[in-house]
């Protein structure tokens, strides 16, 4: 394996420093350091940070290829400074068992350009009736220790204790994503003056914040962990805060783009802004700023959700919930939280690589940067801008929400276990191999 040097490069926005990987590791940090044989990267004006960790990605494979593959989504997730992604389990056949679970492991083992975990599905085929072999798919070789049904909800609430009580056994978390179903038969939009106006029917607040209420009390009640994917509104955030007050064990995550995007851009009747749970007012945007920055919100994730053009393009009832993040999700946490100065790049590395990382209970990754850590390092530019074009794009998938949006920043090199797969802001095509 090749060692590099990397020189002068910005810790975590702080320390200006060298360093030096050689078969996988950090072996070495400091100024000045020697380059022997080594390969010599020029860091200057770059951010050294952990490699990101997604709690929340939909791959699409088995079963989507149309729209996203393991390989193709973890090349995405390479040139966004992922190292490790979460697999979410809606895929064809649903990831509910040991055999499904285990052939996405080994499919992000063979072709990924990043680590993948696959999530395993809570429940039978999604249906909200029976539970899914989670023991099983906890002692394969997957090791799976998040288990969702992301895209429905857990809506019984038997069936949501008795998934909470099994996981404890080996340590798991339920993640759920938090949409009580009568409350949104039909949904579009978020419930407001302007889904009136527009004519589409509102998916209000109070279907997602009715479902974490009840599910943090069942998390309490068993002493379980529970996870609240995509958090989207002000009354969500306080009642994670309430919860975290009591000691219950819940974490949350919020996506890029409902850190940044309102419910404003439905009025273009566009699909692209379409999406589960639906983008909020601008009051919201600002709640959930504030609490990721006070760590109520404890991660940004992406809910990277890429569809092929047909279920885009097309008339906004018809279309298919769901945008792409994975490339773009570093520029938009840096606009929305560093260059507002709510996060520091140490609070962006913990919200975006440690506490995701624990939360999966994945040791190998959201690592420290320091002499003997696995070398999952991303530099980032953090002075560079661009424009969003998504034809860009490495996904199979185009639905980006930021086309013509000028964003800060560009990931320089990711390095996967001291391997690059993106250097000089472009892919390592022999890193699949």
């Amino acid at each position: 394996m090749t060692a590099y040097v990397i020189r002068n490069a910005n810790l975590l926005g702080d320390e200006v420093t060298d360093l030096r990987i050689v078969d996988g590791v950090i072996s070495e940090i400091g100024r000045d350091l020697d380059t022997g044989d080594a390969e010599v990267l020029d860091a200057d004006g770059l951010i050294a940070l952990p490699g990101l960790v997604d709690l929340h990605t939909h791959l699409r494979e088995p079963g989507r290829e149309d729209a996203e593959t393991v390989e193709t989504g973890t090349r995405a997730a390479a040139v966004g400074g992922f190292t490790l992604v979460h697999a979410m389990a809606n895929t064809d056949p649903v990831a509910d068992t040991a055999g499904v679970v285990e052939q996405v492991w080994r499919l992000g083992r063979e072709h990924g350009f990043c680590d993948v975990a696959p999530v395993g599905a809570v429940t039978v085929g999604l249906g909200g009736s029976t539970l899914a072999e989670l023991g099983a798919m906890a002692d394969s070789a997957a090791h799976v220790r998040v288990f969702s049904d992301d895209g429905k909800c857990v809506s019984d609430a038997v069936l949501m204790r008795r998934a909470l009580e099994y996981v404890k056994a080996f340590d798991g978390v339920i993640a759920q994503h938090a949409q009580e179903p009568r409350l949104t038969e039909g949904a579009q939009m978020n419930e407001g003056e302007l889904s009136g106006v527009l004519g589409l029917t509102g998916w209000p607040a109070v279907a997602e914040e009715a479902i974490i209420a009840r599910d943090v009390l069942l998390a309490e009640h068993v002493g379980s962990r529970l996870h609240v994917c995509h958090l989207s509104t002000r009354g969500s955030v306080e009642i994670v805060r309430w919860a975290k007050s009591r000691g219950i064990d819940v974490t949350a995550e919020v996506t890029p783009h409902h850190l940044l995007l309102t419910d404003q851009l439905a009025a273009t009747y566009d699909p692209i802004y379409k999406v589960n749970p639906p983008l909020r007012t601008a009051d919201d945007v600002e709640a959930l700023r504030e609490a990721l920055a006070e760590g109520v919100i404890d991660i940004v994730a992406t809910d990277h959700a890429p569809h092929p053009s047909e279920d885009k393009d097309c008339e906004w009832a018809a279309a298919a919930f769901g945008m792409t993040g994975l490339e773009t999700a570093l520029s938009v946490v840096q606009h929305a939280m560093v260059d507002t100065g709510l996060l520091d790049w140490a609070g962006v590395a913990e919200r975006m690589s440690a506490a995701p990382a624990r939360i999966g209970r994945v040791a190998t990754h959201g690592r420290p940067i320091a002499a003997g850590e696995p070398a999952n390092v991303v530099l980032y530019d953090p002075r560079a801008t661009r424009v969003v074009e998504p034809s860009d794009s490495v996904s199979r998938s185009r639905n980006t929400p930021y086309r013509g949006m000028e964003l800060p920043g560009r990931v320089v090199a990711t390095f996967l276990r001291g391997r690059p797969t993106v250097l000089h802001g472009a892919v390592v095509e022999e890193v699949a191999a």
